[in-house]
C-alpha cells in the first residue's frame, strides 16, 4: 500500500505540471513517474484525486486523446467544459487532437 501512496503522490506532482491549454496521456504520466507500464494505476490515482482544483486531472486523456468516460468529477461533459475553458478544443466525439494539444512532458 505504501508503494501505491508514493506512486500516487508522484502522479499528482507530475499532473500539476501540465500547463493550461495542454493535455497529457495516462501512459505519458506513468512514464514520467518512472513506471511506463502503469497507465491504469495513473487512472486510479486520478480517480481518487484529493484536490481536483489543485491537481488538474481533467488535463489527462487516453492515448487516443479521448476523455474519461467516467470522469470522477462530473462525467466527460464536465471534463470537456474544463478543457474548453483553458482553450483546448474537444471534438464532438469527446477527443482532443494530440498533435495540437499534447504536452511535451518537459517539466519546467
Amino acid at each position: 500500500m505504501r508503494n501505491n501512496i508514493n506512486f500516487y503522490n508522484k502522479v499528482y506532482e507530475t499532473v500539476k505540471r501540465i500547463p493550461k491549454g495542454r493535455v497529457a496521456t495516462y501512459g505519458q504520466i506513468a512514464a514520467l513517474c518512472g513506471s511506463p507500464r502503469a497507465a491504469r494505476i495513473v487512472g486510479s490515482a486520478l480517480h481518487h484525486n484529493p484536490q481536483p482544483v489543485v491537481i488538474p486531472c481533467h488535463r489527462v486523456v487516453n492515448r487516443f486523446g479521448g476523455l474519461a468516460p467516467d470522469f470522477a468529477f462530473g462525467g466527460k461533459e464536465v471534463q470537456r467544459d474544463w478543457l474548453a475553458a483553458e482553450g483546448v478544443a474537444v471534438s464532438s466525439d469527446f477527443t482532443v487532437d494530440l498533435s495540437v494539444y499534447l504536452w511535451d512532458g518537459i517539466i519546467k
